[in-house]
């Protein structure tokens, strides 16, 4: 079973290393990650400045040399503030995006696969996951922590109601999967349901698999700045969400600090366009594109 989802595995790193080289959209997505990768999770430890000190620097500067992104009305050097943000915004989206995927294809393989009785409790479990509004549930927690809550708790209620979206589309897959030649033929060899579900359906799955993964990331990334600009999220981290929230409290663009405020909103947008066009890529030649048995 595990070999043969590690030669899945290998066949997707050869087509992926076929698809670097001849796919502009691909080398510009992975080329402005790395970058960020790099600032979020290599530059934060050259910082000269703590990651929640305020009064650190002269305050309102604009782009200089000493300060290539300027300064924040709180003396934050934004450069290196943003090196920070960046590195527990992409926390956040990786765990967000690592436990919501594992967790949506387990339950969707099983339930898809398995069917029956089995399947009608899961997905009944998927869909009031769905129906329950997150947003009233963060407001909550917002007001219980006092804007303090830590990063991983967010991580885990974003978790929360991220796995059934992943789980009723892997349960599609599996259900059409399953009706396969192939699929009886490892029954019949006396594979077991899990050896069938984790060494014959979840490889054809890989592709799709990398795919939400990418997407998740950016879902809980843009998810978190969407509250933290209103105040809903963790206030005393350092986040591309956090960045805008104490930008707009202290009226940046009003008093004519645009940079404050251009610079994480340009990297969520920047970051946002390098998760598309890998999600993209993935999923026209991986997912549409690739061979299924």
């Amino acid at each position: 079973m595990s070999i043969k989802i590690l030669k899945s595995l290998k066949d997707n790193l050869y087509t992926l290393k076929s698809l670097v080289a001849g796919d502009a959209k691909l080398i510009v997505g992975l080329a402005i990650l790395i970058i960020f990768l790099v600032m979020g999770f290599v530059l934060p430890s050259f910082s000269p400045y703590k990651s929640k000190g305020w009064s650190q620097v002269t305050r309102d500067v604009p782009p200089c040399w000493e300060h290539p992104l300027g300064t924040t009305s709180t003396g934050q050097d934004l450069f290196w503030l943003l090196t920070f943000a960046l590195q527990n915004s992409l926390i956040l989206g990786m765990v967000v995006a690592s436990v919501g995927t594992f967790v949506g294809v387990v339950v969707g393989l099983v339930a898809g696969y398995r069917g029956g009785y089995l399947d009608g409790l899961l997905s009944s479990l998927s869909d009031i996951f769905i129906a329950i509004p997150s947003f009233p549930i963060l407001i909550l927690l917002a007001a219980l922590f006092l804007g303090r809550i830590h990063i991983l708790m967010l991580a885990a209620v974003f978790c929360l109601f991220n796995w059934p979206w992943a789980a009723k589309q892997t349960r599609s897959m599996a259900l059409s999967i399953r009706e396969r030649t192939f699929i009886d033929s490892a029954s019949f060899s006396g594979i077991g349901m899990i050896g069938t579900i984790f060494g014959e359906v979840m490889p054809l799955m890989i592709p799709w698999i990398l795919a939400n993964f990418v997407n998740t990331v950016l879902v809980a990334i843009g998810a978190e700045a969407g509250l933290a600009t209103i105040g809903v999220s963790s206030l005393e981290e350092a986040t591309l969400g956090t960045m805008i929230y104490w930008a707009l409290r202290y009226q940046a663009m009003f008093r004519g600090h645009w940079w404050w405020i251009t610079v994480p909103v340009g990297v969520i947008v920047i970051l946002f366009i390098a998760l598309f066009l890998i999600s993209l890529v993935v999923s026209e030649r991986f997912v549409l594109g690739k061979d299924r048995r």
